[in-house]
């Protein structure tokens, strides 16, 4: 080279004599000169690329340190877990482990289906409910039917549906001669058992999805201690119309450990349910969300007890039926903008929101037609293909949410759509809506530096995993995807602490 001057020469030899650092050098320049005479073979410079390469990929699949101490600790092999981590942007690879093979990623599955609502339907979208006063309206009375028509709505929560129910109300209804006809036939009947995928029913993440979802088909169940009565009250919310709850359970003494148990609760009778064993008092004031028994009756139970509650008669019954065909609504009702949607479902890893959305994405491609989950899963591998081109092998797509013990899909392919998502329109909408490190959401107990990540959680029996975006000490944001797969995968999370810590730290050399 004809000139050896270099301002990280000039630093490391400010402190040498003028002799010594103009013989230090004339040595370096010696070498950088043999070095090129040698690289001027083309076989010589190939090979040496081919070792620069091979060397850079031995360091890149070798695990850091600290996560690696933290999975033998865990008993977790390094062949369990895939791992990508890329500068956002820039693609440059900074750790590469088993980044192909295709893993369960649990709900990281949530960010092919909220990124692809994104990216096709735009953040703002809104699901539309619409509302038929069928019949002549006299003196506060319908002489009719009300129909209600489901569209997928996520959200139709029982504050939103009293806000329906209110609004027939200021249309001069007071009574209702005939039914309230629920349409759910928007999306094809769920063939599902609430109790297929770990065989319990009550938890409200084991909800079918529906048309018509009215407030996820789950009731709260509130305990507050009563001392001096030695009871603790119990409240409900919502009110069911038909069913019947113990309103207080005994209270007794000792720590408030697995007190879910304790109370020895019966919800297998959707008409009647009882607390038959004690609340401890150290517990102070919790509550209990529990899937309802009877979700096909769920919707009646709920539109009933409201209807009542807010001063309404109902002559006759609330059951499915049909909408009418080509007549305008009476009303509608929207939805919150599928941004704030998309927040809950992935800060919170809602399941059942995450399937109406994914189903909502088929209705949307052949309206008119009951959507299924198997044109749900064209609909993703269509979008999938189109934003990444052919998709890799042992990719299987299931429902939506990540609830399946059969989705298998990639590291790199999450990687890959979290770096086109980087540079979307739609980023920071689904930037905001993943869980920050040790604040919020389902990330909120993580040990790694608060706020410095935004990452979707994924967790089943045997899988946990990482995917979203860390931002490091020098400024730079990086995308980060760690599944684990593995018996022991739930006491692994301290390697994925370590791994985002490590991460943030700009991935130092190992």
């Amino acid at each position: 080279m004809a000139d050896a001057s270099h301002p990280a020469l000039d630093t490391a030899t400010a402190g040498m004599s003028t002799t010594c650092v103009q013989c230090s050098r004339a040595i370096i320049a010696g070498m950088w000169k043999r070095a090129a005479r040698w690289l001027a073979f083309p076989s010589r410079r190939a090979h040496w690329v081919l070792l620069w390469l091979g060397l850079r990929a031995l360091a890149a699949q070798a695990m850091p340190p600290e996560v690696d101490a933290a999975l033998q600790r865990a008993r977790v092999p390094a062949d369990a877990v895939a791992v990508l981590l890329q500068e956002a942007g820039t693609g440059r690879t900074l750790l590469s482990h088993n980044a192909q093979t295709p893993v369960n990623p649990a709900s990281l599955a949530k960010l092919l289906t909220t990124l692809g609502a994104l990216d096709q339907l735009g953040p703002a979208w809104t699901w539309t409910t619409p509302v038929w006063l069928q019949g002549s309206v006299s003196d506060g009375v319908l002489d009719g039917s009300l129909v209600i028509k489901g569209t997928g709505d996520p959200k139709l929560v029982v504050e939103r549906v009293w806000l329906l129910l209110r609004r027939v109300q200021q249309l001069g209804v007071r009574e209702i001669r005939g039914d309230i006809v629920l349409d759910r036939s928007a999306f094809a009947p769920q063939q599902a058992d609430p109790a297929e995928f770990d065989g319990d029913p009550t938890r409200p993440y084991n909800v079918q999805p529906d048309a018509l979802l009215l407030n996820f088909k789950s009731v709260t169940y509130s305990f507050v201690p009563d001392a001096p009565r030695g009871v603790a009250l119990v409240g409900v919310d919502p009110v069911l119309a038909g069913t019947q709850v113990d309103r207080s359970v005994r209270l007794s003494a000792g720590p408030c450990d697995d007190w879910r148990s304790g109370l020895k609760a019966s919800f297998a009778d959707a008409t009647r349910v009882r607390f038959a064993g004690s609340y401890p008092a150290a517990c102070g004031e919790l509550s209990w969300p529990v899937a309802d028994a009877d979700p096909a009756s769920y919707n009646a139970r709920l539109i009933e007890a409201l209807w009542r509650d807010l001063g309404g008669k109902l002559s006759g019954r609330v059951l499915d039926g049909s909408a009418p065909v080509g007549v305008k609504p009476s009303f509608e009702i929207k939805s919150p903008p599928l941004a704030d949607v998309v927040r809950d479902i992935n800060k919170f890893s809602n399941n059942v929101m995450a399937q109406q959305l994914f189903l909502t994405l088929a209705l949307q491609r052949q309206p008119g037609q009951p959507a299924t989950a198997e044109a749900a899963r064209a609909v993703q591998r269509d979008w999938l293909t189109a934003r990444v081109g052919e998709l890799p092998p042992g990719l299987h797509l299931d429902n939506g949410s990540g609830l399946s013990r059969e989705t298998r899909l990639s590291a790199a392919l999450l990687v890959r759509l979290l770096q086109l998502a980087w540079s979307s329109p739609a980023m920071p909408e689904l930037l905001s809506s993943l869980p920050i490190n040790g604040l919020d959401g389902t990330l909120r107990r993580s040990r790694a530096t608060p706020g410095r990540a935004h990452l979707k959680t994924g967790s089943l029996r045997d899988v946990s995993g990482l995917a979203g975006y860390v931002l490091s000490d020098s400024g730079r944001r990086y995308v980060l995807v760690a599944i684990i797969n593995h018996s022991n995968a739930n006491a692994a999370r301290p390697a994925l602490d370590a791994l985002v810590q490590w991460s943030l730290r700009d991935a130092p050399s190992r």
